[in-house]
Formats: structure tokens, C-alpha cells, sequence
């Protein structure tokens, strides 16, 4: 496996490949590799004659009160699992290479970038469709995996590559969970044993509104109810959003059928975590 971590590598890498007439697939991370960056990659394998995994903590993404200097770093495991896991090239930057001084320039998302995590995390996404951006124009990848437990920045992802005319397919891993449901998360480290316990209440409260809507109940403000309830027995979990959308722009719904994607923020002691899912699958 290549370590690349200066732009001059990293597009000597891909004209490389492409000269060779081999499909480029990226896996964009932030490092701090687990199982569910794992099925990414191996998304990207069977999607792609190469493999180029990036590891960048973006700081554009992260507000100021936020958890940029703490956030889990350990490259040389990273490393090691990025090698095992049949990473071809991997990409790791300084932020002076990505946003070198004078940089100044950002990628705006739309009005559907406002809503969720956008409201939750102001600029969050502008943040995250800048480095996707640069990330795509200095690779050109034929294939980019993302997982669906980010559900927003998955949508808004489609929507430049869409909106921009990129020649990207945006292919979509489901949510890699833990036995008892969590979803898996470089932040879970933060969880303490008693909170990682609580956190199992996201989960299945999303499960009671896939039961729910098994069971015939299909009106949105009736299934939110039912996941706040299931919520609120874990007084140490405060809820940020509840959202039941449609799956192409995210936008509210009164009525739920089912490709509708319920999604959840919740605060659970110190630590963020998000989920969700699409009302017909539930959680395996």
C-alpha cells in the first residue's frame, strides 16, 4: 500500500491508474478506521480496480465549540487496517496541503443543507462539500463510497455531483452496527460503558417506528411521537431532532411510505451521535 500525502503524489497516483485503464474507487474518512469504513472499502473493491482510502480530520467541518482538537486519531492502526483491507494508495494530508494559506473559496450547499444537521452544526456542510470537492477534482475517482448512517451528507454528496455534472458514481454502504444495535462510529469511543449502554436506546427507537409503521400506522407526527417516547426513558440522552423525510431531499413528510428515512441526533452524555434508517428495513 502507498502512503501519499502532498497533492503532486496523489494526482501522479491517478493518472497513474487511469493511464493503466483502472476504475479509481475513494473511501473519504477522517480516520480512526472501524468496521463500517471497512465495508466501505470493501464496497469500493468490488466497484473499482483501485482503492484510495483518505484520512483527513477536516476542520472545516467542525464548529468552534466542537470536538476538532479531541477528536480519535491513531494512524499507524489506521494504517494497518487500511493495508489488510486491500487499500491500494492511502491519502493523508496536513491541512496546510488541502487548504494551503490564501485558500479561501468554499463549496455553498443549498436550502437543504438548513434542515438537521445543518441547523444542529451551521456550516457543518459547506465544510464537508468543500473537501469532497478537492477530493474529487485531484483524484477524478470513477466510483466514491459513502456510508448511509450519514444520511444528510450522503444526499448532499448526489446532490453537487448531480447539480455540478461530475462523472462520480456515488455508491451507498448501509449503517454496520454493533450486536446490539449501535451504530458504529469513530465517536463511540468517546462512550463510557454505562453510556454506551443508554446510546442502545437510538437504535431501538428507531426499531419501534419500523414496527409501527409494520403495523399499519403511517402518519409521520404519530411515529415521531412514538420514537421520542422510547427516547425520553433514557434520561441522560437529549434529543436534538427527530426527522421522518423523503429519501431524495430530506424534506419533511406527513405521511410516511417506505422509502421514508427516519433519522435521529441525540446527545448521550458528552458525545454526539446520529442514526437512522429507512422505515421498511428496520434494523438487522
Amino acid at each position: 500500500m502507498l502512503e501519499l500525502t502532498t497533492v503532486s503524489e496523489l494526482k501522479n497516483w491517478s493518472r497513474t491508474q487511469h493511464a493503466a485503464g483502472r476504475r479509481i474507487g475513494v473511501v473519504p474518512t477522517m480516520g480512526f478506521l472501524h468496521q463500517g469504513h471497512l465495508a466501505l472499502v470493501d464496497e469500493a473493491r468490488r466497484r473499482a480496480d483501485a482503492v484510495i482510502l483518505s484520512i483527513f480530520v477536516n476542520p472545516l467541518q467542525f464548529g468552534p465549540s466542537e470536538d476538532l482538537a479531541r477528536y480519535p486519531r491513531d494512524l499507524p492502526r489506521d494504517r494497518r487496517l487500511a493495508a489488510e483491507s486491500g487499500v491500494d494508495a492511502l491519502f493523508v494530508p496536513s491541512v496546510a496541503t488541502m487548504y494551503p494559506q490564501g485558500s479561501e473559496i468554499r463549496v455553498a450547499p443549498g436550502p437543504s443543507a438548513d434542515r438537521w444537521e445543518g441547523a444542529s452544526r451551521p456550516g457543518h456542510f459547506t465544510g464537508v462539500l468543500t473537501v469532497v470537492a478537492k477530493l474529487f477534482h485531484l483524484i477524478e475517482p470513477d466510483v466514491a463510497v459513502f456510508g448511509r448512517k450519514d444520511v444528510q451528507q450522503l444526499t448532499l454528496v448526489r446532490q453537487m455531483v448531480r447539480d455540478l455534472d461530475w462523472p462520480v458514481e456515488i455508491s451507498e454502504v448501509p449503517t454496520v452496527r454493533e450486536p446490539g444495535g449501535l451504530a458504529l462510529s469513530s465517536r463511540n469511543s468517546y462512550l463510557s460503558p454505562d453510556d454506551r449502554a443508554r446510546a442502545l436506546v437510538l437504535s431501538r427507537a428507531l426499531q419501534e417506528a419500523h414496527l409501527a409503521w409494520r403495523k399499519g400506522e403511517s402518519r409521520a407526527a404519530a411515529i415521531e411521537d412514538l420514537v421520542r417516547r422510547e427516547l425520553d426513558r433514557e434520561p441522560r440522552v437529549v434529543v436534538e431532532y427527530v426527522s421522518i423525510v423523503e429519501p431524495e431531499t430530506l424534506a419533511p413528510v406527513a405521511t410516511v411510505d417506505p422509502h421514508t428515512v427516519v433519522a435521529i441526533a441525540a446527545r448521550v452524555g458528552n458525545t454526539r451521535l446520529i442514526d437512522n434508517i429507512e422505515i421498511s428495513q428496520g434494523i438487522p
